[in-house]
């Protein structure tokens, strides 16, 4: 057995911000994370008046506070507000905003709205009420079940729970003004809602306080998710029944979302931004039997869908980012060759877009790597090519930002020739054949990251295609 290291180049990262990360006294923007939620990133602002500000990324508490903010050159700064979506339709783009703070003794909703509320220099609202002008960020709410983000054009009258008011699409700028933040924050595990695509997928997750065992009393990790699944895959015509192909193995991974701002003020594009997703990835599978693509072409076969709104505390503002997780199998074989290799997986991956003003939104991308082979055995001649991957899709407030496909690969293939015995005994082989692992990084950046307030892309940009292979084990076929 041996070991292999495969480092994949990174793009080249644009600095961001133009303060050095620091802690400062907390204020009252600050939002403290639950337990176990993970580290919070400080960020400081210098602005012109010689004070310092910073906004905190963290993961958003269960109650998230809601905030009002004045841009414009007001100089107040975002700040809670008892103002929350009731509800919200999509197709007309009206909301209904609550004005006032339930009563005392009420019983929280399970997904509790919450908004940020910006509102423009010449709003004459009354105190805890929408008004034209008003910016409105709000976590998960009913009708809006990825966020909303949005400006209130109009006001329409009162309704049973709140105000009835149209509205706009809005950009994070308008929210943020001339404030910079920058951090990393953990995706619950357990947030993710998973459709199982195949029959034997089995779920398993850690988070603290409450530990769940994986699949043969094995304990996931703390903060990861983990899926096991096997399946039985098609063979070619003439193979034997001894042949028969099948696929297991299993994917855990602990998933964190990078959110960076540097912003220039309300009505400016920001100076900097980031949104990507990163994280620990460990998977291990195995590849048995005589398989083939039937079509000639390979055979994708996803057998998980997870989605997961994980919302980002910037200072007082929530930032819902949406995350998708699309797990799958992918072969590629000519039904000649026939394997029992196994390969176990560890590393780390990210991707995602920067935005400076020099050069717009660059992609970055990166990947490292440790693979092993568990076992590995190929006779007769021919080709397999499996990979164990994952396509995930970020974006913010249900608007997609960056896809990254990232697929580990198990290949093998024989070369030689097979001489059948004139006397009847079994045939001959004499030739060569490998194993080896490799990593693809590919996906795009998507004209939606304009909610920060950046120029729209006019066209997706690749995140450019990593690639990397090594060896495994190689040997002689044998008769």
């Amino acid at each position: 057995m041996r070991h292999q290291r495969a480092l994949l180049p990174a793009f080249a990262v644009t600095t961001l911000f133009l303060g050095a990360a620091c802690s400062s006294p907390a204020s009252e923007a600050a939002q403290q994370p639950a337990a176990g939620q993970g580290r919070q990133i400080q960020a400081t602002v210098r602005p012109t008046d010689g004070t310092e500000h910073s906004l905190t990324v963290a993961a958003a508490p269960t109650a998230t506070a809601t905030a009002t903010a004045s841009p414009g050159g007001s100089g107040r700064r975002a700040h809670r507000t008892t103002l929350s979506v009731g509800s919200y339709d999509s197709h007309t783009r009206r909301a209904v905003i609550a004005d006032k703070p339930k009563g005392k003794g009420s019983s929280p909703r399970p997904s509790a709205p919450s908004t940020s509320s910006s509102a423009a220099p010449d709003s004459s609202a009354a105190p805890g009420r929408a008004a034209v002008g008003d910016v409105i960020a709000s976590a998960p709410a009913p009708g809006a079940p990825h966020g909303l983000l949005a400006k209130v054009t109009k006001v329409i009258g009162e309704r049973d729970g709140g105000t009835e008011v149209q509205t706009e699409p809005a950009t994070l700028n308008a929210l943020l003004g001339d404030e910079t933040a920058k951090g990393d924050v953990p995706v619950d595990p357990s947030s993710f809602s998973v459709d199982k695509l195949l029959p034997d997928v089995r779920v398993s997750w850690s988070k603290t306080g409450d530990v769940h065992a994986g699949p043969k009393g094995a304990t996931v990790p703390l903060g990861s998710l983990r899926l096991d699944v096997g399946t039985e895959v098609a063979t070619a015509q003439d193979a034997p029944a001894s042949a028969a192909a099948s696929v297991r193995g299993f994917v855990q991974l602990a998933p964190r979302v990078d959110f960076a701002y540097g912003g220039s003020g309300s009505d400016a594009p920001p100076g900097s931004a980031y949104l990507g997703v990163s994280g620990d990835w460990t998977s291990g599978w195995a590849v048995k039997g005589r398989a083939a693509a039937a079509t000639g072409t390979p055979l994708r076969i996803p057998f998980a869908k997870l989605h997961a709104d994980p919302v980002l505390q910037v200072g007082p503002v929530p930032v819902v980012v949406n995350l998708d997780l699309t797990c799958y199998f992918q072969i590629s074989a000519d039904g000649r060759v026939t394997v029992d290799v196994e390969q176990s997986l560890k590393g780390d991956f990210k991707a995602g877009g920067t935005f400076g003003p020099a050069k717009g939104w660059t992609p970055v991308s990166s990947s490292d790597m440790t693979s092993t082979p568990v076992r590995a055995s190929v006779s007769t001649a021919g080709s397999v090519r499996t990979t164990l991957g994952a396509e995930a899709t970020v974006g913010l407030y249900g608007s997609v930002g960056v896809t990254a496909d990232l697929a580990p690969y198990l290949r093998g293939e024989a070369s030689g020739a097979i001489t059948a015995a004139s006397d009847g005994s079994a045939p001959k082989a004499d030739g060569t054949w490998g194993v080896y692992g490799g990593m693809d990084l590919s996906g795009t950046l998507r004209l939606q990251l304009s909610i920060f307030g950046t120029p729209i892309i006019q066209r997706s940009i690749p995140l450019g295609a990593l690639h990397r292979e090594w060896e495994l084990a190689s040997g002689k076929l044998s008769s």
